[in-house]
């Protein structure tokens, strides 16, 4: 699968045919959250429809059969504000049908937003920042009620513990928490504004939800957080999670988002190497090739040192897949700066990429002390030269690895449904023929072709 200039998140559920049964009735309030935005995002999702299951509510598939409607938003991405009101803005018509019908925005937009919704947006009647869904519930409950609900404090203790989300997610690979905020301060980044400062999961807790997990048959863990390797509780690091965490029976496969660069220790990169169950996939946010758009940034590292990183990883982790995140545009880019970023990808060689364009977000360090200055047409023709580039290495990662014979573990159906889809452990996609195995079994199959984002089995 090609990751090429994507926006990370769940997508909207269909419009049901016309012809589809009415749904039967509810145990009680029914409620439709629908998530943009990142992994992180999806997590907070399900915890949220976990602490509304045990308030009485259900969970439904079509907006239109809702009592309650919450947009789980990401601040992250370019033009996130506008993407937030044009599609509450889609959803307000089954207003008409059902006039009691609550509207919710959580998540990282909800403190960006708290004071415009009431002017812009006067249909929605609850505002939930990322550190109030304990009392989501309660906070449903009063906004149904008529009142006009608000709570975006941040919390620097809270990491939710000992509460289970109820994902929407194929059953095979699961997502745990580890992390919660950020301490980086990157000068484009609202991350420490929106969701607080660093805390760690304790260990007890990553341990009880990846055996819950696995207990409930899924087959690969996902850990999350903003910079998932600075991972630390007392004397724990990173890599004694890991440890600990490839030792659950049933648990095959470990990966994790999004690392930081600077954080990778000897120990850690030793720790990946020897555990078989860690993926050989690690995606490693670049931003730029440009040592002075580097600093501009705050990244906290230079681009020999970023390269250096990327050659012991390398040597340590054989067939390693690397994924990136690619900057163009920001505060002061030069020709030369953008060049260098081009060079980096040609030196590096990614096998994908998350590529976008650099936008003003209002609360960050650039917004307030550097300036946006290159023309929107200039950062669109350097962002279709990146993609131009990376196309080309993604499509010759995939190609490289016709002939071989992988082992695929198989999530579910093809989006057209005539064949299976899975993931080698660098997180390539695979098609499977019907047959092949069933959904969360391993399987060794060899490679005959490629789309140039998919791998094809034979």
């Amino acid at each position: 699968m090609t990751r090429l200039v994507q926006i990370r998140g769940t997508k909207p559920a269909p419009a049901p045919p016309a012809n589809a049964p009415e749904l039967p009735p509810a145990a009680g309030p029914r409620v439709y959250v629908e998530t943009l935005g990142c992994q992180m995002n999806e997590a907070d999702s399900a915890l949220i429809v976990g602490q509304l299951a045990a308030r009485g509510y259900v969970r439904v598939p079509d907006p239109a059969a809702a009592d309650v409607i919450l947009l789980n938003t990401c601040a992250v991405r370019e033009k996130a504000e506008e993407r937030v009101y044009g599609r509450t803005s889609q959803l307000l018509r089954h207003k008409k049908d059902n006039p009691a019908l609550v509207f919710g925005i959580t998540g990282c937009m909800a403190e960006h937003l708290r004071d415009k919704v009431q002017k812009q947006a006067p249909h929605i009647g609850l505002v939930a920042g990322p550190d109030s869904y304990r009392r989501i519930g309660v906070l449903v409950d009063r906004a149904r009620a008529g009142e006009r609900v608000v709570d975006v404090t941040l919390d620097r203790d809270e990491t939710y513990e000992g509460l289970d989300g109820v994902p929407d997610d194929d059953g095979v690979s699961g997502q745990v928490t580890i992390q919660r905020g950020c301490d980086k301060f990157c000068t484009f980044c609202v991350v420490p504004y929106t969701r607080g400062r660093e805390r760690g999961v304790a260990p007890r807790e990553v341990l009880r939800q990846a055996r819950h997990l696995a207990e409930r048959g899924y087959k690969e863990i996902v850990l999350l957080g903003q910079t998932v390797n600075s991972y630390v509780w007392d004397d724990a690091s990173f890599a004694d999670l890991l440890r600990a965490l490839a030792a659950i029976d049933g648990i095959e496969r470990i990966r994790f988002t999004s690392p930081y660069p600077v954080d990778f220790t000897a120990q850690l990169i030793a720790t990946m190497a020897e555990l078989d169950k860690v993926c050989p996939y690690i995606h490693l946010p670049a931003q730029s090739g440009s040592d002075r758009m580097l600093t501009a940034m705050k990244r906290g590292y230079s681009r020999a040192e970023f390269v250096d990183l990327v050659a012991r990883l390398r040597a340590a982790i054989p067939d390693l897949a690397l994924s990136t995140d690619l900057m163009v545009g920001f505060c002061g880019e030069t020709e030369d700066d953008h060049a260098e970023t081009l060079s980096l990808m040609r030196e590096v060689r990614f096998d994908s990429a998350f590529m976008f364009r650099y936008s003003d977000r209002g609360i960050t360090y650039a917004a307030r002390k550097l300036q946006d200055d290159v023309p929107d047409e200039v950062k669109g023709r350097r962002l279709q030269e990146v993609i131009e580039l990376q196309e080309q290495h993604t499509r010759a990662s995939h190609q490289a690895r016709v002939g071989k014979r992988e082992r695929v573990l198989i999530s579910g159906l093809s989006h057209r449904g005539d064949r299976l889809l899975g993931r080698t452990p660098r997180f390539q996609s695979v098609l499977l023929p019907l047959g092949t195995g069933t959904p969360g079994q391993t399987v060794e199959v060899d490679i005959a072709a490629t789309t140039g984002h998919s791998l094809i089995a034979g």
